[in-house]
């Protein structure tokens, strides 16, 4: 609270909470879709006379404010983006190594034909070892065609950085969690465009998933408190640690200004 501000005058009483997850199971997204009021056609329409109510009205996904579709779901043909491409809530693009800027621009006229400021998040998810030779190309082809200044860019610093020990157990290095994200800020500032925000796989819990940080974790550690069924976590230590430094670079920047 402190890092952010948000706590000198004392009066922060509640917060706005938004939920936000992959949509991976279609069948469940699907039964959970509503035909609803879509303020923006409300207000299109109270300008223009002989509208019907169904004319106000747009098709949201209720299980969350905001969903995704992943790397390995994002086929232009598939299932998946012919769903996303029929709801309004706003939406999520995991890219990655095998996105070409050609399937890029076909991903984004496909899903916000209108162009919609803010309505697609591109959430770049490369590997510390790749973002430098991709990022830059990604920047160029969005922010060269008709979507520039129309999406947020989003850091996934998490999924390009797992790997497996030679006992076979899922794991991510603090240092390349915390230089992927060090590269795409740096690569932002030089293509003149911005990141809008960071993905990040955590939890306040103790657990020993991801090697590095202040605590030193190393590959022994990880059979201590290992819990996770799927990916690895930063524990709220290295959470924490990640925090303030992405915090201490802003201020870095701002002191430069």
């Amino acid at each position: 609270m402190r890092t952010v501000g948000a706590d000198t005058a004392g009066q922060l009483q509640t917060v706005d909470l938004f939920t936000s997850h992959e949509g991976l199971l279609l069948e469940y997204e699907q039964r959970l879709t509503r035909l609803l009021r879509n303020p923006t056609k409300s207000l299109d329409a109270s300008r223009a006379p002989g509208t019907t109510a169904d004319d106000t009205k747009s098709y949201y996904n209720t299980s969350a404010h905001f969903l995704w579709v992943g790397d390995r779901t994002r086929q232009i043909d598939g299932a998946h983006i012919e769903y996303f491409r029929g709801i309004a809530n706003p939406i999520g693009v995991k890219i990655g190594p095998t996105t070409s800027p050609s399937d890029l621009l076909a991903l984004l006229r496909t899903l916000n034909p209108s162009v919609e400021v803010g309505k697609i998040t591109l959430i770049t998810r490369y590997g510390a070892s790749k973002v430098r030779s991709l990022l830059p190309t990604h920047i160029k082809t969005v922010e060269g065609s008709e979507y520039a200044r129309s999406v947020v860019w989003q850091c996934d610093p998490m999924h390009g950085n797992t790997r497996s020990t030679s006992t076979g157990i899922k794991t991510r290095q603090f240092t390349d969690i915390l230089s992927e994200l060090q590269e795409t800020l740096a690569i932002h500032k030089e293509e003149g465009s911005y990141l809008g925000g960071v993905h990040l796989e955590l939890t306040g819990e103790a657990v020993t998933e991801c090697t590095g940080g202040s605590e030193g974790l190393n590959e022994d550690d990880l059979s201590l408190n290992y819990t996770s069924f799927c990916d690895p976590r930063l524990n709220e230590k290295q959470a924490l640690e990640l925090a303030f430094l992405i915090a201490g670079h802003y201020r870095g920047e701002e002191k430069q200004l």
